[in-house]
């Protein structure tokens, strides 16, 4: 099968490429390289099967080049800055939302009608059913980007209705691992690298979050992919337990062997939208037969021994 893969130069869009391309498929991959990184496209670039075109997914003309030929799209471009949406409020509109409906015009253009979709357990906002099912009721938002990634897939959901579309929407939790770039475990390694004493961290350190391996991640999207037929289909993603911010500052701290002093912001949240509780439930992919291999600690000890051996990833890192 020929896929496109927006955003193939990013964290999970260079991985999923990767696994693609094992898997004997073709991959055009696009990217903008605004936060992509060239050295994750390494692997990809040594098969014959794969191509890049360098676009954003603003621009209709480039991207309906590059999806000649396709028949299915993995959608992950987008801006993934959640903690700073405030600052730049339009941002999370124009990548996340605009840029959503450009590739699906695109799509109808172009004839492609299969589409994977990357949003966000964040649509939950505040969830008053925990774990938090696909079809539970939401309540206000709580952060431009999660607003923007619904948006998102309201879109997608009208492209199916009225254009025949298929779509599958992720609901991703926090994702760890191999090429992880951005989120709160990279910020603690980049601190306790940088001074291994002391360590800063926003809120109370008592948040409770889900996190979800890469290639858990990874091969989640793909039994979905083949297995579930709806028009529609919206799947959580996440691990079946949660830990507290403070679990997790333990396993690196203990990862790394120092013992930092904590100065905590103070505050159940981190940041303004920053959800205290994410927890997923995760029924409807574990249906189609998927189950993640490791535990959050594990993926987290996996990823802190990334950025060790990987010590430019955190050096070039804006």
């Amino acid at each position: 099968m020929r896929y496109l893969v927006t955003g193939c130069a990013g964290f999970i869009g260079s991985t999923l490429t990767d696994r693609l391309l094992a898997a004997g498929h073709e991959v055009v991959g696009y990217d903008n390289f605004s936060t992509g990184r060239e050295d994750f496209l390494l692997l990809a670039r040594q098969s014959r099967n794969f191509s890049l075109v360098r676009g954003d997914v603003l621009d209709s003309q480039t991207l309906a080049q590059a999806m000649d030929g396709v028949e299915f799209v993995f959608h992950l471009a987008g801006n993934a800055d959640v903690r700073f949406g405030t600052a730049h409020p339009r941002k999370d509109l124009e990548q996340n939302t605009i840029g959503t409906h450009t590739v699906l015009d695109t799509m109808r253009r172009s004839g492609v009608r299969r589409i994977a979709f990357s949003s966000t357990g964040s649509v939950y906002g505040e969830a008053r059913v925990i774990p938090t099912p696909e079809d539970a009721p939401f309540p206000v938002q709580t952060s431009l980007y999660a607003a923007s990634k619904l948006a998102g897939e309201g879109l997608i959901a009208a492209f199916c209705a009225g254009f025949g579309f298929q779509a599958y929407l992720f609901r991703f939790v926090s994702i760890l691992g191999e090429r992880y770039t951005h989120g709160h475990v990279f910020d603690f390694y980049r601190q306790l690298r940088a001074h291994p004493d002391r360590l800063a961290v926003l809120g109370d350190g008592r948040q409770r979050k889900s996190y979800l391996y890469v290639q858990d991640c990874i091969n989640a999207m793909l039994i979905a992919t083949q297995r579930a037929c709806d028009s529609v289909n919206i799947l959580n993603l996440g691990h079946d337990t949660y830990c507290e911010v403070n679990d997790s500052i333990g396993w690196i701290c203990a990862e790394l062997g120092v013992t930092p002093r904590i100065e905590y912001s103070g505050g159940e949240r981190g940041w303004a939208g920053d959800n205290p509780f994410i927890f997923l439930d995760t029924a409807r992919i574990r249906a189609l037969g998927w189950k993640p291999m490791l535990s959050i600690r594990e993926g987290v000890g996996k990823t802190i021994q990334y950025l060790r051996t990987h010590p430019h990833v955190v050096d070039t890192h804006p």
